[in-house]
């Protein structure tokens, strides 16, 4: 692979060299480690616009070198054709791209021009196509939609398939961004996947308090644990963590009476899900399971975030001051951890999503409350006692979950108002689509309770229904929302641009990866 070796420093110069040499003068690459390597980590070193422009220069300045041009070609191909985001992502690098590919049709190069396909980069939005339907799965469900009658696995499955959506967004400049910051700032589509974590924990923590007796409460932590199990089946780590977080939190753990419900074999079950994802040994029992996975596996995202930060901090991206050397060592092991999660990425789960529950699921996660608020809320289901606890006692003091790393703490995005409103209005059609079920276009106190059960940070029917006629109106029900989204801050889905748009086949949206509820042709997110 030229005179370049992974195990010494080479300048950019050199390993484009090298990269170029990788292939033969009938395009086929010889080896693709280092070329792979380089195209994904280049941007460490080299913006993709200063790649782009000495790529151009070498075309244009060797054309006597016998098979120089083609095998350009052939690496400007590979790169389209293995990163397309990146040229979607970047109009300034699509443009050098066809005026390369302009410069080559003009010199009359038909089979040149043809390795280097920069017309058909799809957007990055579109890029995941989402699979149609069986039409037996599109068949209107017997079974309840309801969170407290779904099967643990089904459960399970579609917050796998909610999380996958979300990793999948995730790209190179996203990792690479949150390394260089250290954390998620001017980072949207990273903040989004961290809060859907952190979502999922804080919706178990109130499916739990959202129970007023101790029984109830032990039999939500019952199947939450069956959750769990199931996610370690389908061997989805991250998740996981998330569940376990939630069960493990301050304002769960402190409640004795309802623990005191839940048998030894269970808590037994529960301790170990919870020893293999938590930090003891740099993650060593996960790590270890995880490495042995074979086809989907979802890895804790925060681990691998934390060691390509070890790496950035611990290895210079240059071996002399004068910056001209890339160390390559470095180079390796961020691309070794990068690469698996690509590969993550490719490898989609087992599931078929059942879309009227993603659609609740993501109604249910899409609340936020604080620390605070959720331990007052655990302080009401169970007082503190008389004698000396763990937990604090001062006003306010609300200790932070023991499993969840930092990396998770809670991001916010600033919402736009009208996008607020029209969410709302949709989310309230999917509650009423779902909970109406005698069909007269109102919620009933019997309906509500059946609601409130399920998201339980609803308020009383009394407060949502405004006239006091004894029912709860759409319009009752979008007030209620308004009022309460400039209240409670809601965390998720708010961050859109809305279009009119015709699909035939299940589509998510491409900036929350919600699905896109389809009514006669017409989208609404």
């Amino acid at each position: 692979m030229g005179s370049v070796s992974l195990e010494k420093p080479a300048t950019i110069d050199e390993l484009i060299q090298a990269c170029i040499d990788a292939f033969d003068d009938t395009g086929t690459l010889k080896d693709k480690i280092l070329v792979r390597m380089f195209l994904m980590m280049h941007p460490w070193y080299i913006p993709s616009t200063e790649l782009a422009k000495k790529l151009v220069n070498k075309f244009q300045e060797n054309e006597e070198v016998p098979g120089l041009r083609a095998r350009i070609c052939s690496l400007v191909g590979y790169w389209i054709a293995e990163f397309p985001a990146e040229f979607d992502l970047n109009p300034e690098l699509a443009d050098q791209i066809k005026e390369l590919k302009d410069l080559i049709n003009q010199k009359g190069n038909v089979r040149q021009s043809c390795l280097i396909d920069i017309e058909n980069v799809p957007s990055y939005g579109w890029k995941r196509q989402v699979t149609q339907r069986q039409p037996s799965v599109t068949k209107k469900r017997k079974m309840s939609l309801l969170f407290d009658h779904l099967d643990s696995s089904e459960l399970a499955e579609h917050l796998t398939y909610l999380e996958y959506k979300s990793f999948c967004k995730i790209l190179f400049q996203d990792y690479h961004s949150f390394v260089m910051h250290g954390c998620t700032v001017d980072n949207p589509i990273l903040e989004r996947f961290i809060t859907l974590f952190n979502s999922v924990s804080q919706w178990i923590q109130l499916m739990v308090l959202g129970k007023h007796t101790a029984v109830h409460r032990a039999a939500v932590i019952k199947q939450f644990i069956q959750v769990a199990q199931k996610l370690l089946q389908l061997q989805n780590f991250n998740t996981l963590m998330a569940v376990v977080g939630g069960l493990s939190h301050s304002s769960i753990s402190r409640l004795k009476e309802t623990h005191s419900h839940i048998s030894p074999d269970i808590t037994k079950t529960f301790d170990s899900l919870t020893e293999l994802v938590t930090s003891c040994g740099n993650y060593s029992q996960y790590r270890k399971r995880f490495a042995e996975c074979e086809g989907f596996r979802f890895p804790i995202l925060g681990v691998h975030l934390k060691d390509l930060i070890a790496v950035h901090v611990a290895l210079p991206d240059w071996v002399d001051k004068e910056k001209t050397k890339v160390n390559l060592v470095k180079t390796q092991q961020l691309y070794t951890i990068l690469n698996e999660l690509v590969q993550v990425q490719a490898t989609p789960p087992p599931i078929d999503a059942n879309t009227d529950l993603i659609n609740l699921l993501t109604v249910s996660l899409d609340q936020y409350h604080t620390e605070d608020e959720i331990y007052q809320l655990s302080l009401q289901r169970e007082p503190r006692s008389s004698r000396p606890s763990l937990t604090p006692s001062t006003p306010g003091a609300t200790p932070k979950p023991s499993v969840i790393d930092e990396w998770a703490s809670a991001v916010k995005p600033k919402p736009d108002q009208a996008i607020v409103n029209k969410h709302i209005e949709k989310m309230v059609e999917s509650v009423f689509k779902n909970f109406d079920t005698d069909g007269d276009g109102y919620i009933s106190q019997e309906e509500f309770e059946i609601i409130q059960s399920n998201f339980p940070y609803l308020s009383k029917f009394g407060e949502l229904d405004q006239n006091q006629d004894g029912r709860i109106s759409r319009e009752e029900m979008i007030a209620y929302f308004l009022k309460a989204s400039t209240l409670l801050n809601c965390k998720m889905g708010f961050i859109h641009t809305f279009c009119e748009t015709t699909y035939l086949k299940p589509t998510f949206c491409e900036h929350c990866t919600g699905f896109v509820s389809i009514f006669v042709g017409v989208i609404y997110i």
